[in-house]
């Protein structure tokens, strides 16, 4: 499909004409327009012929039209403004990792139940072969270094005296604690959006986690074990976290479209073209 303002490039009065009227002016080529504003020639050439079609959602055809109209020192016309302005109504956004809350339930009965188990298992045994000092039927320890017994002058043994207090040593049986259970959160790709920006995101199958047009103050996490590419437009209105971790979208950015893909150890990855 391709769209036209101001007259269509039929007759040589649309925005993309008068664009490539001032870059032909400024004497300079497609490719080194395509240089300096990072973007590929096939892009640089549809903006002049006002074909439109190539260039995906609305957002992204304001984006690119504005950089080489600002490079050129051309205004952009307010049809045009119109014409590539995103819809007012947001996108509907179903999203396909949502879990029924009777599900969340019934995993955290599952877990609690694991953790019961695990502790009567560990801790059982050790409370049977101790539980003779829950009684205090201990009887106290008696040293084995036994003095050497006294004979009287008739030959005779004399009884032995009770262990003095000192010598008593009770009989101590101690239980270490367990230690504490944690679960290990799933790593995350979390999205703050601080504009409206088009976003997809596919899984490592190539199927669509979610596409569509969020809006500001909108935060969207996807689990990053799942995530395999994604696409950003707008994409200095977009912080993006990967497991808590700030990432830095400049070095796989051009003309304000990210696009990367997540590898299976966490790491990111230009997106080639």
């Amino acid at each position: 499909m391709t769209y036209q303002t101001d007259g269509g490039p039929e007759n040589g009065t649309g925005f993309g004409s008068r664009l490539k009227r001032s870059r032909e002016n400024a004497g300079l080529t497609i490719d080194e327009v395509s240089q300096r504003l990072k973007t590929p020639a096939r892009i640089i050439t549809a903006l002049e012929a006002d074909d439109w079609s190539i260039l995906g959602a609305p957002i992204f055809i304001r984006g690119q039209l504005r950089s080489y109209a600002r490079l050129l020192g051309e205004p952009m016309p307010e049809a045009v403004e119109e014409a590539v302005a995103p819809q007012s109504e947001a996108v509907k956004l179903v999203s396909h990792t949502h879990t029924p809350r009777y599900r969340r339930l019934a995993e955290q009965a599952g877990r609690r139940a694991i953790y019961i188990v695990l502790t009567v298992t560990l801790v059982a045994p050790v409370w049977m072969a101790t539980r003779s000092h829950l009684s205090g039927s201990l009887a106290p320890a008696q040293s084995l270094d036994l003095p050497l017994q006294a004979v009287d002058a008739d030959g005779t043994t004399p009884a032995p005296s009770s262990p003095s207090a000192a010598e008593r040593q009770p009989l101590v049986a101690s239980m270490a604690a367990l230690p504490e259970r944690r679960e290990t959160a799933t790593a995350a790709l979390t999205l703050r959006l601080h504009g409206d920006t088009w976003v997809e995101v596919f899984a490592r199958d190539g199927s669509l986690i979610e596409k569509g047009l969020l809006i500001s103050g909108q935060v969207r996490s996807y689990d990053a074990q799942r995530v395999g590419r994604v696409l950003l437009g707008n994409s200095s209105a977009v912080e993006v976290q990967n497991a808590g971790k700030h990432v830095d979208l400049a070095p796989f950015s051009q003309a304000n479209v990210a696009r990367f893909t997540l590898s299976s150890d966490g790491s990111l990855a230009p997106v080639a073209h």
